[in-house]
């Protein structure tokens, strides 16, 4: 048997089940992407599992990320602390915390790459950003007014 006919037995219960006669389009179209997802994973009569790791592959954490773990520890840490009384507040107080994160991770790149395009984003996330948490900041104590 080729992979063909594997691909067809794979998918033939999920489009028996399409054919009930009638029902849901948004159905139709999940059982369908369904049976397509299922058919794709079919290869030579074995069905793909997760991707394994080879050498070429890290399995713990980068260089790149080591370098960021700080300061995405502190954004999280600081918008699950922050919060308001009502939706306006608690959006103001987190987007600032994220923000911030955003600052010190634009900070951590500046520091360490050496990439010209890196460091001009960084440089504009740090400006951008900035700018945004002065006016998150004054339009919180406007409202406290």
């Amino acid at each position: 048997m080729n992979a063909h006919h594997l691909v067809a037995l794979a998918a033939l219960p999920l489009l028996l089940a399409a054919c009930d006669g009638g029902g849901d389009p948004v159905d139709q179209a999940l059982r369908e992407t369904a049976a397509a997802n299922q058919a794709a994973t079919v290869v030579e009569g074995a069905v793909s599992g997760p991707p394994s790791h080879d050498a070429a592959t890290p399995v713990g954490p980068t260089i790149g990320d080591q370098a960021f773990a700080a300061s995405e520890a502190e954004m999280h840490r600081l918008m699950v602390a922050a919060t308001g009384e009502t939706i306006d507040q608690a959006y103001i107080a987190k987007m600032i915390a994220h923000h911030q994160g955003a600052v010190a991770m634009a900070e951590v790149a500046l520091r360490d790459s050496r990439d010209p395009e890196v460091r001009r984003m960084a440089q504009g996330v740090i400006d951008t950003q900035t700018r945004e948490i002065a006016e998150m900041r004054a339009w919180r104590s406007a409202a406290a007014n």
